[in-house]
């Protein structure tokens, strides 16, 4: 038997045909998040199978279960499958954390690449590598609290009655600039070992990757990823604007602190680790959008398409050109363009920031 209710208009609605298409909708976004996280699988093999040495999905596999295998004991163990994880964690952080201020300021230029946060890590790393010259540990301890302290100071000069969304993307772009011309100043002082360094770190890299490095990487998103997808409703009732939000029975501002908390701490873990790599957070999140469609949190499917990027960009780097290049260069390369024609189609539609 159909139940059938009516609008407010008296146009009648069949609450089965309702079900049956929230049903589709659910399935499609399951379906999809499930092929996401298979790439992601798919792609993270790959690049341990990959090198000077290829060696198989079995060799692999043993290496990973903690088996002795001559060769690719250490080559995969040591030097592949840090740098793989570091890859898969910094690339779920920074696509987890992009499309949440994506949507909580509900403008798909509120990236933390765009807004300032990124680059106060990468300022701060490049005084502490250039300036302080302190230990790795130290630099990615240093990136983490001056990533913090950036956002905290954003939203501080942005809060007025509340948190516009025009206005902490104005303000984050101002800061950004500043820190922009710090690095730069910062650089200009550099030794010649030093300006490697900072520059192999600045540019976004997973060369390097050490399971030192790896671990808090790890660890933090295995911790933080969970609690902001917890936070997926009030995110999303946070997208309808505050007024809507609080009716809806959501502490706006509390939420709002707390979700961009843990934002900002997985991009410092993500880009202490492995550097600020460029646009991973600006373009997951419309990426997962145009897949998944309007319907659902796109919190999950945006890690793993960030996921996804840094791990195939990477591959792209290393074995896609006659020389290697870093992650970042590749993820830049495609990220500019995207950027450029938000602007362009945001200018002709006649919106704003």
């Amino acid at each position: 038997m159909t139940t059938t209710t009516s609008t407010s208009t008296g146009t009648p609605i069949d609450a089965g045909a309702v079900a049956a298409s929230r049903r589709r909708r659910s399935i499609r976004y399951r379906v999809i998040t499930l092929a996401l996280a298979v790439g992601v699988l798919t792609a993270f093999t790959v690049s341990l199978m990959l090198g000077q040495t290829f060696y198989t999905p079995i060799e692999v596999a043993r290496v990973i279960l903690g088996d002795t295998v001559p060769g690719a004991s250490f080559t995969v163990g040591e030097l592949r499958l840090p740098r793989a994880v570091l890859g898969v964690m910094a690339g779920f952080s920074l696509g987890m954390a992009g499309v949440t201020f994506q949507t909580m300021l509900r403008n798909p230029l509120a990236s933390p690449d765009i807004i300032g946060i990124s680059w106060g890590a990468s300022a701060a790393g490049v005084f502490a590598i250039v300036i302080l010259g302190v230990s790795q540990v130290q630099v990615s301890a240093i990136a983490i609290c001056a990533a913090l302290a950036t956002a905290m100071l954003i939203y501080v000069l942005a809060y007025k009655d509340g948190v516009l969304g025009t206005r902490l993307i104005l303000i984050g772009i101002g800061i950004a600039a500043m820190l922009e011309s710090v690095v730069a100043y910062v650089i200009v002082q550099a030794s010649q070992w030093d300006l490697q360094a900072a520059m192999r770190w600045l540019t976004g890299s997973l060369n390097g990757a050490v399971w030192e490095q790896v671990l808090p990487t790890a660890i933090a998103t295995v911790l933080l990823a969970p609690l902001l997808l917890s936070r997926s409703r009030d995110l999303q009732m946070l997208q309808m604007g505050d007024d809507a939000a609080a009716a809806l029975g959501v502490r706006v501002e509390t939420s709002r602190l707390v979700v961009i908390l843990i934002a900002v701490t997985l991009i410092a873990f993500a880009t202490a680790a492995a550097g600020p790599i460029a646009f991973v957070a600006f373009l997951s999140g419309p990426i997962a959008a145009r897949i998944i469609g309007p319907y659902g949190s796109l919190l999950l499917p945006s890690a793993l398409v960030g996921a996804l990027l840094v791990l195939c960009a990477d591959l792209v780097g290393q074995y896609g050109f006659g020389t290697r290049y870093p992650v970042g260069v590749i993820t830049g390369a495609v990220g500019a363009p995207y950027l450029i024609y938000l602007l362009v189609r945001v200018h002709r539609s006649g919106g704003s920031l």
